[in-house]
């Protein structure tokens, strides 16, 4: 493709994008994908054309294949998981990225990419309200910067070990502590880490699913009396299930009497700290040595793209350093590679996306978006807790509404499986999105607002579906 054909296939598409996301702020597509296993690959050729295809037909088969295959993210009664920020400013900043094709090896390979970056990560960080003592670079996921925590914090608990024998020098194990509701990647980053399964401490919590403080610290106790070493705990700000945020202050009260390491994965709940009036929540947070906050969740920025903040840069350059021949440069003393930042060698302009996105919408209106959010979240809660035989699982914390219906007389499993049916029903409808989830041993259904072009009306929309869904007979 030439540049003057790609001008002509690029007007189409990103007409084609910008009719799709009109269509979809107007929600006219069902927001669940529509395909059984199997439908996409039975319409995929099994072998690449040996010539040249058309764009036009590229464009046809997006309609055709991809279109009925999607789950809308950005559909405005998307209420599912989390979520996940798309504006179409992003989305030219992650086009432009991709133009460049750059890949940042080093601070030499595009100085811009490195700048920006080092750039954008310091207005992320002021704009969540942290102390400039901690210092940012840009990730894939929260997944990939909780596994960057965990390596760093075992690197610290048995003096760069890695350097020497690693986890096969006879030391005494090392223990991470968790909550019993934080996130499953942070199990899967414990023990790609080395820690293994059976060192890692999932707690019990508190009556608003927070961290149990006093378990957390007898369980530090038992295992040092077990002659185990105690390295690192990961607080949550903002838990999946439930949007719980342990008590952090009183966590790093702990891990700073015992020298242990504290990760902050606040994924989601971060972005709420663009609002001074919720940073009471995590307070404590400056000090904890390292915190994920995903811009790509309530901070409308495209997917992939995770911030990562360290108060100890130069302990996370030691860890994850790699210096080869071919790429040192005279000017390595003077600036950031963040090659030893984290684990890939190269990295995409990521920075770009966030830098369009903030200047397009500006932090004002970002503030009024999440507020506005927060708003409707306490207005489906209050209809929630008013109607007759419906409940609040769970304490509402942010923009995350945990809900059962709970008829007379239905208990236990009967119980579970009316509420996985009826958040099914609405799921196959194309009417909206949810995620049923596990809180206290039984099934409730999480009700998570955030998408872009979601307004009160879809709120009220989602809650007639509710009722319905329940009713007999069902959804339709």
């Amino acid at each position: 493709m030439t540049p003057e054909e790609f001008r002509v296939a690029g007007h189409a598409l990103v007409d084609w994008i910008a009719d799709y996301r009109e269509r979809l702020s107007r929600a006219e597509f069902p927001v669940q994908a529509t395909v059984k296993p199997g439908d996409i690959i039975r319409q995929l050729p099994t072998a690449p054309p040996a010539g040249a295809e058309a764009f036009t037909a590229m464009l046809d088969d997006l309609d055709r294949i991809v279109m009925p295959g999607m789950t809308h993210w950005q559909h405005p009664r998307f209420f599912g998981y989390f979520p996940s920020g798309g504006s179409l400013t992003s989305v030219l900043g992650d086009m432009v990225s991709t133009a460049f094709s750059s890949i940042g090896l080093n601070w030499q390979a595009s100085p811009a990419l490195t700048e920006v970056e080092q750039v954008m990560t310091d207005w992320l960080r002021d704009l969540l309200g942290l102390p400039v003592t901690f210092s940012g670079v840009l990730q894939d996921t929260a997944s990939a910067a909780s596994f960057v925590a965990l390596v760093s914090a075992r690197e610290r608990a048995n003096h760069y070990g890695a350097s020497r024998a690693g986890l096969q020098s006879g030391a005494a194990p090392l223990v991470v502590y968790v909550s019993e509701y934080s996130h499953s990647s942070i199990e899967k980053a414990a023990v790609l880490a080395g820690f293994g399964r059976e060192h890692i401490r999932a707690l019990p919590v508190d009556a608003a699913y927070r961290l149990d403080v006093a378990a957390l610290s007898a369980a530090i106790a038992a295992d040092r009396a077990a002659g185990l070493q105690p390295a690192a705990v990961v607080a949550t700000s903002g838990t999946t299930g439930v949007t719980a945020f342990d008590p952090i202050a009183d966590i790093a009260a702990i891990t700073q009497r015992e020298g242990l390491w504290l990760h902050v994965d606040a994924a989601m709940g971060g972005s709420a700290m663009v609002l001074p009036e919720y940073r009471q929540l995590w307070a404590g947070i400056e000090a904890a040595d390292s915190i994920v906050v995903n811009p790509h969740k309530w901070l409308s920025v495209a997917f992939d793209c995770s911030l990562y903040l360290v108060r100890d840069p130069e302990h996370l350059i030691r860890v994850m350093s790699t210096n080869p021949s071919y790429l040192q440069t005279a000017v390595d003393r003077e600036v950031r590679n963040y090659r030893d930042w984290g684990i890939p060698l190269g990295r995409r302009f990521r920075a770009l996306k966030i830098w369009f996105a903030l200047r397009d919408q500006g932090t004002d209106a970002i503030q009024a978006r999440l507020r506005a959010h927060l708003q409707w979240a306490r207005d489906l809660a209050d209809w929630i807790a008013a109607a007759p035989e419906w409940c609040l699982v769970a304490p509402l914390t942010l923009q995350t509404v945990v809900i059962r219906h709970e008829p007379t007389g239905l208990r236990g499993e009967a119980l579970d499986a009316h509420t996985r049916a009826w958040a099914q029903r609405i799921n196959d409808s194309g009417a909206a999105v949810l995620t049923p989830t596990v809180v206290a041993g039984r099934w409730a259904v999480r009700v998570s607002i955030g998408a872009e072009y979601t307004r009160a009306e879809h709120i009220a929309e989602l809650w007639s579906f509710l009722q319905a869904a329940v009713a007999t007979p069902p959804l339709a």
